[in-house]
């Protein structure tokens, strides 16, 4: 009766603020052109723990149907649900922001001169690699917002040597009554990718962003930013970073045919698609689940005659159809981990990134690429190991570790005539 009557209002109102109730919906274009939101379905209610707090998934009993649910007031209702966790909103809000901007830096790129090396070549990241133009520039722009959003204690970015500890917001003296004692809350540490797969760039193939929050915890680190660090201060700054299971929300942005946020706050995955028409990030993608089964892997094959014996032989029996499932697999490999995670989130199948004879730990890092995905792909009901071991459980021995990854949807156990490739099942 209350959907009715909620129907019957919107109907009166010319469908200016129709209502959908209790789902979530996409873009669509009635026959007056006017741009309405087709009807979807709203995320699932509930709770998990994590990390031996329950999060608390909002609820969402009704919407506009020309808005949807958009990622502004997903995060509004996910800090009325979980008040010690609020200060994420702020946290979420600054991640969309660099979000949008970097996806508008990486589409007009080619227009606007940000293709090929940062400064015509010879710049090199820590990692050993060349740095393109847009590497430099997203990494300003996440670390910025992130800064900016007065939340944060320590960025790390894969761009950049060592993790930079933030002061206290030089404006914040300013807000501060001076006879009132504030409690200003949490702080917490970002770890970062703010461009993964950037040598597509200028071929115009799908990028991403890639970020893990984790609390800051006892440990704070006050270190001079710009000046070389001592030996205690980079003791120090890696001790504020975490495994894993740590994690309290990671996510990524994916720059493609549409930009989408995609993220868990320790609760199921969420996956919005940004509207361009008025700039909001709509939930398109609720309670993201890898298929139960897939057909797909996504492997860099030009790596097979350095893989060992065990991986190029399992890769070769789901190619003829004699796995599990009795499927023949077919291959898709973009080189960007947020796009081939992408795909498989939504389609399933398999995503591995393995160690080889010229990579023994493979070319992820742990901290800015596994982990935050790994935490992703478990949430949404897979499995992340690295042939031998559960990535969240991998204390990091260094900033810039790097891990073999391989992804698939967990089962409850491997099959008995697969156990040989078990430290190769993704």
């Amino acid at each position: 009766m209350a959907r009715l009557v909620a129907l019957l209002a919107a109907l009166a109102l010319g469908g200016a603020e129709a209502l959908a109730v209790g789902r979530t919906s996409r873009v669509v274009h009635g026959s007056r052109g006017a741009a309405r939101m087709a009807v979807t379905r709203a995320p699932k209610a509930g709770s998990a723990v994590v990390n031996g707090r329950t999060v608390v998934l909002p609820k969402f009993s009704e919407e506009c149907s020309y808005t949807g649910i958009t990622l502004t007031r997903y995060m509004i209702e996910f800090a009325r649900a979980n008040p010690e966790l609020a200060e994420l909103e702020s946290i979420l809000a600054s991640i969309q922001t660099a979000c949008k901007t970097i996806s508008t830096l990486v589409r007009r790129s080619s227009m606007t001169g940000l293709v090929g090396l940062q400064g015509g070549g010879g710049s090199v990241n820590v990692q050993g690699e060349e740095q393109k133009k847009l590497d430099v520039i997203t990494n300003d722009v996440l670390k910025n917002a992130l800064k900016f959003s007065g939340k944060m204690a320590t960025l790390a970015s894969e761009e950049e040597d060592a993790p930079v500890a933030l002061d206290e917001d030089d404006n914040y003296d300013a807000y501060r009554p001076k006879d009132i004692v504030i409690e200003e809350g949490n702080k917490y540490i970002a770890v970062f990718d703010p461009l993964d797969g950037s040598s597509n760039v200028d071929a115009g193939i799908p990028t991403g962003t890639i970020f893990g929050i984790f609390d800051e915890g006892d440990q704070t680190c006050v270190v001079d930013e710009g000046l070389p660090l001592t030996a205690a201060e980079q003791e120090c700054l890696a001790s504020t970073l975490r495994p894993g299971n740590a994690l309290i929300a990671s996510g990524y942005c994916l720059y493609s045919s549409a930009t989408h946020f995609v993220f868990t706050l320790g609760a199921g995955v969420q996956g919005f698609t940004l509207d361009e028409s008025n700039g909001e990030f709509v939930l398109t993608h609720p309670d993201i689940m890898l298929p139960p089964r897939g057909k797909i892997y996504s492997l860099n094959e030009g790596n097979r005659w350095a893989w060992d014996n065990a991986l190029r032989d399992y890769v070769t029996a789901i190619q003829k159809g004699e796995g599990e499932s009795g499927v023949a697999y077919t291959s898709r490999y973009i080189g960007s981990m947020v796009g081939d995670v992408h795909r498989t989130l939504l389609y399933g199948g398999i995503f591995a990134y393995a160690g080889d004879k010229k990579n023994v730990n493979g070319k992820l890092r742990l901290l800015y690429e596994a982990a935050p995905m790994s935490f992703l792909v478990e949430q949404a009901g897979g499995k992340a190991v690295t042939g031998l071991h559960r990535i969240m459980d991998i204390v990091p021995s260094g900033v810039h570790q790097r891990v073999p990854v391989r992804t698939r949807r967990a089962r409850a156990r491997a099959p008995v005539s697969y156990t040989h490739l078990r430290a190769h099942e993704t």
